[in-house]
């Protein structure tokens, strides 16, 4: 079996970004990738502007402990200013723009606005104080965002910032799904003897959605390999992933891997993981002629990923393999799990064979705690949690050894 990190090289090598690309509004590319660039046009702040509330002043006008001064102008945010006269202050608001000759800002809290329109300063400034220089943000011709970014609120609001009203992204990954197993039933549906209801469904769509996906989901597919194969062989026409939930393991009512084995290839299989030892890649053949005219589908294979069934190894082997190699797909570079040094408040004396990852979650004290039940089949220890701990084959933990976690927050979106 391969290690954890093996198995992600190998998932990661295979993930070459695709070249298909769109244009869309700044307004609507949030979670999306960026496929290009983005590059300033102007400096930010484009002028030197205030930071505070207050009183445009020249140092060299102010001597001693209370000078006063007559304000000779006003200067709103959004208008444009008069040069600054010698021996007089300006009122000035937040994002106005400094007027020229002057060099420090009076904060309001700081002078007294008398009855004959004077005010009095009650502070000596350092020359300048307060003021936001042009390009102290955001230099002209700098690279703002770099391609493969993923796109969130600050990102862009840093477009936005310069004035990109759109953006070139990487186009929206199309991704087929299927569970298998006879033995699942949907929410709703009376549930028959030795039935169980269908939560990876529900998962795995929600984790694609939250990754920009468009999916195709094939639902519920028998265990039967003639039946799993034509689901395959669809898929593959129009779709650049193929993930299954079920049926990669050896038993006889397993007939993933054997029905990808038949419509392509597989190249990876089982992983030194708990839990998610039975995680598959390859890739799926598409049929001739098979492909989209928007680009979607070119190519002679589609990619293949069959996840375990057992609810929290279908999440974790998600988490930590598909979610990677669906970003990198997408073009993102930096796509490997984020691992921060925390302190383990519990101890686990029985050291597994394989790379072990815990549900925990961060207590009051700022360390953390494991869920008592680390079953694969208990999906209860991901909503509890906070995060995975990842602990090497064959380590023990002891209570106030420093581990490597992975929150949620990070890997859920």
């Amino acid at each position: 079996m391969l290690s954890t990190q093996e198995a992600l090289d190998a998932v990661l090598a295979a993930a070459r970004p695709l070249a298909r690309t769109q244009s869309v509004d700044t307004l609507a590319a949030n979670g999306r990738v960026l496929a290009r660039d983005v590059v300033a046009t102007l400096d930010v702040p484009p002028m030197d502007t205030s930071a505070m509330d207050g009183y445009a002043v020249r140092v060299s006008d102010l001597r001693g402990e209370r000078v006063v001064l007559p304000v000779s102008q006003r200067i709103p945010a959004g208008h444009a200013p008069e040069p600054l006269a010698v021996g007089t202050a300006a009122r000035i608001f937040t994002g106005a723009p400094v007027p020229p000759g002057a060099d420090a800002i009076v904060m309001q809290e700081q002078c007294e606005a008398l009855e004959d329109g004077s005010v009095a300063i009650r502070h000596m400034p350092q020359a300048g104080e307060f003021i936001n220089r042009q390009g102290a943000d955001i230099r002209r011709d700098g690279v703002v965002l770099a391609a493969g970014t993923r796109l969130r609120a600050p990102a862009l609001g840093l477009a936005a910032s310069v004035g990109v009203a759109r953006l070139e992204v990487a186009q929206r990954l199309r991704v087929a799904v299927f569970f298998t197993g006879d033995e699942l039933t949907m929410p709703g549906e009376p549930l028959r003897a030795g039935s169980i209801y269908n939560s990876n469904r529900f998962v795995l769509r929600s984790l694609l959605e939250n990754l920009g996906c468009e999916m195709t989901d094939y639902g519920i597919v028998p265990d039967n390999l003639a039946a799993t194969r034509a689901i395959l062989r669809d898929a593959a026409r129009t779709n650049d992933l193929i993930i299954t939930s079920g049926g990669v393991s050896v038993g006889e009512e397993d007939h993933v891997k054997p029905a990808v084995e038949a419509e392509g290839r597989l190249s990876l299989w089982q992983i030194a993981l708990k839990p998610g030892k039975p995680l598959a890649y390859g890739e799926v053949n598409r049929p001739n002629g098979a492909g989209g005219t928007d680009g979607v589908g070119v190519g002679e294979t589609a990619h293949f990923i069959g996840l375990p069934g057992n609810p929290v190894s279908s999440f974790v082997t998600f988490l930590l393999f598909v979610r990677p190699f669906i970003l990198r797909l997408q073009g993102v570079a930096d796509v490997r799990p984020r691992r921060i040094a925390m302190r383990a408040d519990f101890t686990q004396t029985k050291a597994d064979r394989r790379n072990e990852f815990l549900r925990a979650r961060i207590n009051a004290q700022g360390g953390l705690d494991a869920f008592p039940n680390q079953s694969s089949a208990v999906l209860t220890s991901t909503v509890w949690g906070d995060g995975l701990i990842d602990n090497p084959p064959g380590h023990r933990i002891e209570a106030g050894q420093t581990v490597a976690f992975l929150p949620f927050s990070d890997l859920l979106y």
